[in-house]
């Protein structure tokens, strides 16, 4: 069966290392907080202006003035750091976050990324997306491998505005785990979901990559 999306956001918490400070996208990825070993020591940095976010508080244990990026309720840790923007945005253009892991509406063969708009139907505004991609030091993007309709969001071409161009170092779908190869720039078919076939990631792929 194909995973879930928090037994996505759970493959893409395996990709955190020790020491790691790490900002999380909207969707999916917000769902890594809650995935994270207790033995893995990481911070999770939001974009607007918290440093060091615990995870999703119990049900009636909300503050509303604790927030992240994607005005969802978190929750603070006895290391948590408050500031500004231009604070949060000078940690991420300059290169002081290690990993971001990101949603996406496309992912390109050759790393593109569409995350942002859906022009006439869902405009929600850049956000930080663009400076996490040119400034994070590796890029994960967690989606689902096809949309609502059905059609393959892992693609040639990107047919959607881009957020940023060859910048995707992993793609983790539904269906399994793509890493991009600094050799050749190209994606790796490197693990599959549980029951998941390779002619039935093929079949729902129009992106070229490797096996």
């Amino acid at each position: 069966m194909p995973w879930t999306r928090n037994e996505i956001a759970a493959r893409a918490a395996a990709e955190l290392e020790d020491g790691f400070y790490v900002n999380l996208g909207i969707g999916i990825p917000t769902l890594v907080a809650n995935n994270i070993s207790d033995a893995t020591n990481v911070t999770l940095q939001s974009e607007n202006g918290m440093l060091g976010i615990g995870p999703f508080p119990l049900e009636g244990e909300e503050d509303a003035d604790l927030i992240n990026a994607g005005k969802q309720t978190i929750s603070e840790l006895p290391s948590s750091a408050y500031f500004g923007s231009a604070e949060s945005f000078a940690m991420i253009r300059g290169g002081h976050i290690d990993l971001t892991i990101l949603g996406a509406l496309e992912v390109s063969e050759r790393g593109d990324i569409a995350n942002w708009m859906i022009p006439g139907k869902m405009i929600k505004g850049m956000g930080g997306a663009m400076d996490l991609v040119a400034g994070v030091k590796r890029v994960i993007v967690t989606m689902d491998h096809c949309n609502k309709g059905g059609e393959p969001k892992f693609v040639q071409q990107c047919s959607l505005p881009l957020t940023g161009k060859a910048v995707v170092d992993m793609l983790i779908t539904d269906l399994g785990v793509f890493e991009r190869q600094l050799s050749t720039g190209r994606f790796r078919l490197s693990e599959i979901a549980p029951n998941v076939t390779r002619e039935e990631i093929a079949a729902q792929t129009s992106a070229s990559y490797d096996e």
